[in-house]
């Protein structure tokens, strides 16, 4: 008798159930399966590795990476302590830079504040526009501003050429 496939069709018939090439009853391996046989022998590997001999208290076996069991060596030692010097050295150069420009950055603004606070000291008639014109960006271009103010510089500009009589 022949077989049937959970739909009725007979085993090689087609649309039945054919294995690989289409030939019915064709001794082929499932792909499933040899993977699920070589994952278990892996792992069968694995709980055998000389790693799990340590804990049950056998003798160490090479350490992972390659490292020899007692840590490692002088010569990696002393590039570790080569690499650390260098690591500080480029620490302390880098410490030193921010402080310079922190130094320099403190001096342009505390020239900067000395300017402005004599400028607004010094208040001579007729020179109001100029002062404002010093303090506002006139240039649509170079603002870094994000809301618009052409309107705004439009205003100054034309309140610059005719002023307000009262």
């Amino acid at each position: 008798m022949t077989e049937l496939d959970p739909f009725g069709a007979p085993a090689g018939a087609p649309g039945g159930p054919a294995l690989g090439n289409g030939v019915a009853g064709a001794s082929e391996e499932d792909p499933a399966a040899a993977f699920l046989a070589q994952q278990e022998s892996e792992i069968a590997g694995i709980e055998n590795d000389e790693a799990f001999a340590i804990l049950d208290g056998g003798a160490p076996g090479p350490q992972p990476h390659g490292e020899p069991p007692g840590g490692p060596d002088a010569n990696s030692r002393k590039q570790e302590a080569e690499w650390k010097e260098k690591a500080i050295k480029e620490l302390e150069e880098w410490y030193a830079r921010q402080d310079e420009q922190l130094q320099k950055t403190k001096a342009n603004n505390r020239a900067a504040e000395e300017a402005f606070v004599n400028d607004i000291d010094e208040s001579s008639p007729g020179t109001e526009w100029e002062r404002v014109a010093r303090l506002c960006d006139f240039n649509p271009k170079s603002s870094k501003q994000a809301k618009d103010v052409s309107r705004m510089r439009s205003v100054l500009i034309s309140l610059k050429q005719a002023p307000l009589v009262h």
